[in-house]
Parts: structure tokens; sequence; C-alpha cells
């Protein structure tokens, strides 16, 4: 349990930086007690989402390929991989970018951004859109040097957009009187920093860049595209299923989505120790499978599973006690209010089988099972998501809350009922895979992929 905890908590620290980027924005935003303002943030952010998991599906390739050499010992190989997965992270940014630009008003009328509203959207993604290559380079720069093995340097990478982001924000929204372009303005700063922290990471202390050549380009896009093809197509799947529940909310008004689009900061930061589990379990099942250790490996399950449910737990208490705390500090009213309580009382405590699927999830993809990970996780965003709002719009934007936290518990539960299942066949599938493989001298390394999902990386 202590391996677990130690290694949630520092992956945590991270997370909470990302998460507190919007959260800022939202909040500084929400002073302002314009609700239009606060829902405008809610759409663009339910697109950007798409931009975001992109680029975490392509970290999770970054990371993979150089800690491969890193773990082989070759120091030049890691280099050129390291420096080919930023050139492949900037080019398929830049084409996201590109098109998502022309494109954000279709979208956002897709998902029901109407009037003022529609028009604060648009102004605000026409800001942020172009950085998108920034965010998944420093993204890219994060995991390489958890890919180094240097966590506490890929922590003062996304610490640095945090911290950037809290002292920029009521600058340019209030001081400058930007508003919602300063918000705006303020992302982009905090990407610029980003980068600077981790290209300083990663080249200036680590040297892990190497000067680019088309051979190792075009020798190591297959097999980095190999793995963030599947990578990307997992990540996808959350922002579909939150563009449905955004689009199902938008019929209640603007101040439903801004409600909505409050309780998306909020969640993501009360939970942050959960998203982070996910990346730090997946080393201690690998390491484990790998050694034969099958005693320590269900017992790292048992443990995160526990850490999960006591974590969720106490959170989902804290939100209660807190709700009409967090009702005043963003300046809610009406709908957004009522919306607010009700996922604090309610929704929040649905998160603890959502745990369970991101814990299932990571077994699924240490151990030799990535299908089952995808298919959880389309299955959650699909089957999960929109039978269930589909019904509970019909009860108002509280129904569509519900109907979102109970597709979530259905699948939880099913995920984690597959895991172990599959953690009983494992001394058999371990078996067949020596009698196959023979036993060869080979390099041991202590560092793993197969994170599902992570901000930070």
């Amino acid at each position: 349990m202590r391996h677990v905890l130690v290694m949630t908590s520092t992956g945590a620290i991270g997370l909470v930086a990302i998460f507190m980027v919007d959260l800022a924005n939202l909040f500084y935003i929400s002073l302002l007690g314009v609700q239009e303002l606060a829902a405008a943030v809610g759409y663009a952010a339910t697109i950007m989402f798409f931009s975001i998991s992109f680029c975490i599906g392509f970290s999770i390739a970054a990371t993979a390929l150089t800690a491969r050499s890193i773990g082989a010992g070759d120091k030049l190989a890691a280099r050129k991989a390291a420096t080919a997965s930023l050139i492949f992270m900037f080019v398929m940014c830049c084409l996201i970018a590109m098109i998502l630009y022309p494109l954000a008003d279709v979208f956002l009328t897709v998902l029901g951004a109407k009037g003022e509203t529609h028009t604060l959207a648009l102004d605000f993604m026409h800001i942020v859109i172009p950085s998108i290559p920034l965010m998944g380079l420093g993204i890219c720069f994060s995991s390489l040097l958890r890919a180094q093995g240097d966590a506490r340097r890929a922590m003062y990478v996304t610490l640095s957009a945090g911290i950037a982001a809290a002292i920029i924000d009521p600058v340019l929204i209030f001081g400058l009187g930007l508003g919602l372009k300063g918000a705006a303005l303020s992302v982009v700063i905090a990407r610029v920093l980003f980068i600077v922290v981790g290209w300083h990471g990663t080249h200036v202390v680590h040297k892990m860049l190497a000067p680019p050549d088309f051979q190792s380009l075009s020798r190591l896009a297959k097999p980095f595209f190999i793995i963030a093809i599947p990578a990307v197509l997992t990540q996808i799947a959350t922002p579909v299923g939150n563009a449905y529940v955004t689009a199902s909310i938008a019929q209640f008004g603007d101040s439903a989505v801004a409600g909505w689009a409050i309780i998306g900061r909020i969640f993501p930061l009360a939970f942050a120790a959960i998203f982070s589990l996910s990346g730090a379990v997946g080393p201690i099942v690998s390491q484990n499978y790998g050694a034969g250790n099958f005693d320590r490996l269900n017992r790292a399950m048992r443990d995160s599973l526990i850490f999960a449910f006591i974590y969720c737990f106490l959170v989902w208490l804290l939100l209660v006690v807190s709700s009409d705390a967090i009702v005043v500090a963003f300046n809610a009213k009406g709908e957004a209010a009522e919306m607010i309580r009700f996922y604090c009382y309610f929704v929040a405590g649905s998160f603890i089988f959502a745990a369970a699927l991101f814990v299932a999830n990571t077994a699924f993809n240490n151990l030799g099972y990535p299908l089952y990970s995808t298919f959880t996780n389309w299955g959650r965003a699909t089957l999960g998501v929109i039978p269930f709002v589909y019904v509970g719009q019909a009860y108002g934007p509280n129904g569509v809350l519900a109907g979102w936290g109970l597709g979530g518990v259905l699948f939880g539960v099913v995920s984690i009922l597959i895991c172990f299942r599959i953690l009983k066949k494992l001394p058999e599938k371990k078996a067949k895979e020596q009698e196959i493989t023979p036993s060869i001298p080979s390099a041991n390394s202590p560092f793993t992929s197969g994170k599902g999902a992570s901000a930070g990386r």
C-alpha cells in the first residue's frame, strides 16, 4: 500500500497543477458575474478536450519509444526517439489546430451554443487553438522526463503552467480589463512557460535531444504511430461522451452549461489522486508480472482499489460539506447552483466506480490486453452515457448528471470483474509465454508505459 500511496501522491501534484489552469480561468471569469462567460468557457473546453486527448495519446507513444531505448542502454537511440517524438507531436498538433480553427464555429453550433455565448466561445477558441502545438510539446516534454525517470522535473513542467495561470489570470482579466480574452491569453502564456521549463529539463539537464535527421524520422514514424493511433483512439472516448453530455445540458440554457462547466473543473481537481493512481499502478503491475510475483501483483491491485474507495468516499464527504462554499466561490446562481449542489450530494459518489474503471484499464494495458481498455473506455463513453443521459434529460439538467453518473457505475463494475478474471489466469499465461520465449539475457527497464489517461503527462 505504501508504494501505491507514494507513487500516486507525486503524480497527483503535477495533475493538480494542470487542472488548476482551467480552474483558475473559470474562477476568475465567474467573478465577473456573467453566466454567458462561464457557459462560453464550458463550450470551448468541451471541444478543446479533444485536442488534449490527442496530445496525451501521442505522448504515450513518445514515452514508450524513448523509455525502450533508455532501458536498452542505447543513449543515442533514446535521443533520436525523443527528438522524433517532439517533431511528430508538433506536426500532428499543427494539423489538429488547422482543422479545428475553421470548424470551431460549426462544432459550437452542434453542441448547442447560441447567440452571445456562441460568439464569446468562438473568440476564446480562436485565441487558444493556435497554441495547441505549444500544449502538445509541453505534454511531450513532461512525458520524456518521466521516461528518463525524472518525475520531479516532469512535475515542475506542469507546476509552472499552473502557477503562471494563477498569477497571470487576474492581471489580464481584471487588471487590464480583457475579460474572457484575457483568460484565453493566460492559457497561451502558460503554455509558453510549459515549453520553456520542459525544454530546460530535457535538453539542458538531461541532454535528451539529438539534431533531427530525415533517416531517423522516417525509421521511427511507423513504430511511433503504431503506438500512438490506438492510444489516441482510447483517449478520445472520454471527450466524445463529454460532448454528448454538454449538448444534452445545452438545451436547458446558459446557466445549466455554466453549472456543467464548473462541475467539469471541480471533479478533476478533487479526484486528481485517482487520475494519478492509474499512472502509478502501471509500473507496479508490469514489474511484478515480469518477475512472476503474482501475489504482489494481486495485492497491488487490491490496495489500489481500497485506496480508491477510501479516497473517493472522503472527497465525496468533503464536496457535500463544501457545496455551498463552491456555489458562492464561483458566483453560481439559479440552475448552475442547483446542479453544483446535486453533483456534490449525489453524483460525486459514483466516481468510486470510475476509479475502478481506471485501475482496471491500467491492468489491461500493462498485462497485454490493450483492446479491453479500448472496449471499456468506448463502452463507458457511449453505452454508459448516451442511453442514461437520454432518459435523464427528461428530468432536467440534474437528470442528465444522474444519468452520466449511473453509466459510470455500470462500466466500473463490469471492468473490475473482467480485470479480476484476467488476474486469475495470469500464472497460466506467464507459463505459456516462458515456454514460447527462450530465456535470454536482456536489459530490464524500470520504465513502463501503458497509462490509459493522465493531464499532465
